[in-house]
C-alpha cells in the first residue's frame, strides 16, 4: 500500500479502458464471480476516512458516487456490486511514524472506524472465519474482514496482538515501509537481518491465534525467517512477482519456490509500479532526478519543482495496464502452480491505477483476461478465493491444535534483549 495525504491522491489517474462486457469471456467471468467469492486482500477505504474527514463516518457515504469527491475514490457500494466483489480484507493501517502508545491508540481508532463502516452498510457483513465468509457470500452479502498493516502497532506486546485479534483483526502485515524493533522492511535499512527472536515469537503467537501472517512489505530475510518458523500458511496481501518487476515490494523467486511447502498465497496487487518494469524504472529515474535537483538547489524548492516539471515534460509518465497484472499471475502459475495465487488490489491506497483496472468495478475484466489466456474454471476459482479459503482454514486448524497443546505465550519483549 502506498499512503499519501488525500489532496495528492488520484491526480494522475489512468485513462479508463472500456471492457467488452458483451464478450463471452466477460459473461463467463460474471458467472464465475457469482459462484466463487473473489476475496480481495487489501482495500484502504478506512485510511481514506481518516485522512479526508478525520474518521467522521457521516462525512463520506459509500452509497453515493465517490468519483464525485475531490479527489475521487476507487470504492463505493454501487461499484463494489458492479465488480462482483465476493469478500474484502479492509486495511486498518497506522503509519509507522506513529509509535508506542500512540500507535496502539490509532490502531484502535481505525479498527473502530472499520467496524462502524461495515455495520453502516447492509451489503457488508463482518466475519472472521472461512465458514462465516462462505455463508455470508452465499446469502448475497460482501463478507468483510480486518487486516492490520505494520507490526509497529503492537508496541512490542504479545498481549496487544491478542487483543487486536479479539477485536477482529485476522491478519497482520509484519512491517510497513520502515523496519522496527523486531522485523526488517523491504524498503528500509535492515536492523536485524530478518526477524529477531521476539519477531519469531510474534509469528508463533499468530499461529496460536489463527491469525494470518502477511509478508507484504517485509524484507526477503523476514520472508524466509517466517517460513522457517510458521506452522501455518502465510499470505502476501498485496504484492506481485519480482521475477517480472524488480520492485523490492514484490516476492523474490526463492521465496515463491517455498510456497508449495508452506501452502501460502501471493495476492497479486494492482500497484502500477509493482507490475510494470518500465514504469518502475521510470519511477526510480524520477526519484534520482529529484535528489539531484535538491542537491543542486538546497533550500530552493521552487528551483527543484521547476526542474522536475522540465524533467517530466521530457520524460512523461508511463502507464501499466490490466495485462501487466495478468502477466504476474501467469508468472506465479508457471513457477509454482495455480494454488498459490490470489488478488490484492490495494484500491484507495494507491495514487494511480492500471488502465483497465480503474476501480473496484473492474474485477470482471481481469477474470475475462485470464479466461482469454486459457485459464480453466477451476484455475480461476482457485485464484478468486478458494486458495485464500484454504489458507484461512489451515490457519484455523493450526490454531486449534496449538491451543490444545499450550496456553498463550507469557513472553515479553524484554525477555529477548
Amino acid at each position: 500500500m502506498l499512503k499519501f495525504i488525500p489532496v495528492a491522491i488520484f491526480l494522475l489517474l489512468a485513462v479508463p479502458a472500456v471492457a467488452d462486457e458483451n464478450s463471452p469471456e466477460y459473461q463467463r467471468a460474471l458467472e464465475l464471480l457469482a459462484e466463487t467469492p473473489l476475496i480481495d486482500g487489501h482495500n484502504d477505504v478506512p485510511w481514506q476516512y481518516r485522512t479526508r474527514v478525520d474518521n467522521r463516518l457521516e462525512a463520506i457515504d459509500l452509497n453515493d458516487d465517490t468519483t464525485e469527491l475531490d479527489p475521487p475514490m476507487h470504492t463505493d457500494m454501487e461499484r463494489l456490486r458492479a465488480g462482483r466483489l465476493g469478500a474484502q480484507f479492509w486495511s486498518v493501517y497506522v503509519p509507522p511514524a506513529h509509535t508506542g502508545d500512540e500507535a496502539v491508540r490509532i490502531q484502535l481508532e481505525q479498527i473502530d472506524l472499520a467496524h462502524r463502516l461495515i455495520e453502516r452498510h447492509d451489503e457488508l457483513e463482518f466475519v472472521t472465519t472461512a465458514d462465516e465468509l462462505e455463508r455470508s457470500f452465499s446469502e448475497g452479502r460482501i463478507p468483510s474482514m480486518l487486516g492490520m498493516e505494520g507490526g509497529h502497532v503492537l508496541n512490542n506486546s504479545l498481549a496487544t496482538l491478542r487483543m487486536f485479534h479479539r477485536l477482529g483483526a485476522i491478519y497482520l502485515t509484519l512491517t510497513h515501509w520502515q523496519s522496527h524493533d523486531w522485523a526488517d522492511a523491504a524498503t528500509d535499512a535492515p536492523r536485524h537481518g530478518g526477524l529477531n527472536d521476539f519477531g519469531r515469537e510474534v509469528v508463533r503467537e499468530m499461529n496460536w491465534l489463527g491469525m494470518l501472517i502477511d509478508l507484504s512489505h517485509v524484507s526477503p530475510a523476514v520472508m524466509h525467517d517466517t517460513l522457517d518458523v510458521s506452522e501455518a500458511p502465510v499470505i502476501f496481501s498485496h504484492s506481485s512477482a519480482m521475477g517480472v518487476t524488480l520492485h523490492p515490494r514484490n516476492v523474490p523467486d526463492d521465496v515463491l519456490d517455498r510456497l508449495p511447502e508452506n501452502g501460502g498465497v501471493v495476492m497479486v496487487t494492482f500497484v502500477p509500479g509493482f507490475v510494470n518494469e518500465d514504469l518502475r524504472q521510470w519511477g526510480a529515474e524520477r526519484a534520482a532526478e529529484r535528489a539531484r535537483l535538491e542537491s543542486l538547489h538546497p533550500g530552493d524548492p521552487d528551483a527543484v519543482e521547476a526542474g522536475m516539471e522540465a524533467w517530466l515534460q521530457a520524460n512523461p509518465e508511463l502507464q501499466a495496464d490490466l495485462a501487466d497484472v495478468a502477466d504476474h499471475i501467469d508468472y506465479i502459475r508457471d513457477r509454482v502452480g495455480i494454488d498459490y495465487i490470489g488478488i490484492g488490489g490495494d484500491y484507495d491506497g494507491i495514487t494511480t491505477v492500471p488502465v483497465g483496472l480503474e476501480d473496484v468495478s473492474t474485477y470482471p475484466a481481469l477474470v475475462a483476461e485470464l479466461i482469454r489466456r486459457g485459464y480453466s474454471d477451476d484455475d480461476i476459482r482457485a485464484i478468486l478465493g478458494n486458495n485464500v479459503l484454504r489458507v484461512m482454514r489451515d490457519a484455523e486448524s493450526v490454531a486449534d491444535r496449538l491451543q490444545s497443546e499450550r496456553p498463550a505465550s507469557d513472553a515479553q519483549f524484554e525477555d529477548f534483549e
